[in-house]
C-alpha cells in the first residue's frame, strides 16, 4: 500500500522535525558543510519567507525543502540556493520529487528566475533528483570549503525558469 505523502508550506511548528531532519542530513557529512543544526530564529532568518515546504506522511515530517538568496543585489533578485532533506525512513519514496516540483513551482510564482543547488559530488541521489527537474550541471568548485578539516568539492548545478525572467 502507497503512503499518502501531503505537501503543506512549511511553519515554525514544523521546526522540531525540520530540524531532525537536517541533522539526520548533517551526520552523513554529505549534504552540508554545516556541523550542526541552526536555531529556528538563525534559520528562518537566512531562507526565503516563501517557498518553504515540507512533506508529511501520517503528520509527520519526512522532508523539507526551502530557498536561500544568493545575494542582497537587485539585480540577483530572482537567484536562489535550494535546500532539500528527506528522512532516510522516506528515501526513494518520491518525496523529494514532489518536494522540487512544488518548490519549482512556488519559486516562479514568486518571481524567481534561477535556482541553483551545490551539492557534494558523492550525494549522486541529491544529483540525478535535481537534473531530473531540469537543473544543469554548471561545474565542480573545487575544495570549496572544509568539512570536519577535509577539503570538499560541490557540483553547482542550476535551473533557469523557463517562465520567469526571459523577457
Amino acid at each position: 500500500m502507497k503512503q499518502h505523502i501531503i505537501i503543506n508550506e512549511m511553519i515554525s511548528s514544523d521546526w522540531n522535525q525540520v530540524r531532525e531532519i537536517f541533522i539526520e542530513g548533517i551526520r552523513t557529512a554529505n549534504a552540508t558543510f554545516r556541523t550542526e543544526a541552526p536555531i529556528w530564529d538563525e534559520w528562518d532568518k537566512d531562507h526565503l519567507n516563501v517557498c518553504r515546504f515540507v512533506a508529511k506522511q501520517d503528520r509527520i515530517v519526512v522532508g523539507w525543502v526551502a530557498l536561500t538568496p544568493i545575494s542582497s543585489m537587485q539585480a540577483f533578485f530572482g537567484v536562489v540556493e535550494v535546500s532539500i532533506y528527506i528522512a532516510s525512513s522516506a528515501a526513494g519514496k518520491g518525496v523529494g520529487s514532489r518536494l522540487l516540483q512544488q518548490v519549482i513551482d512556488s519559486s516562479e510564482q514568486n518571481k524567481i528566475w534561477t535556482i541553483q543547488a551545490m551539492i557534494f559530488p558523492e550525494n549522486e541521489a541529491s544529483i540525478n533528483l535535481h537534473r531530473k527537474f531540469g537543473f544543469e550541471e554548471v561545474g565542480t568548485r573545487k575544495r570549496i570549503g572544509k568539512l570536519n578539516g577535509v577539503w570538499r568539492d560541490v557540483v553547482l548545478l542550476e535551473r533557469r525558469s523557463t517562465k520567469v525572467g526571459v523577457e
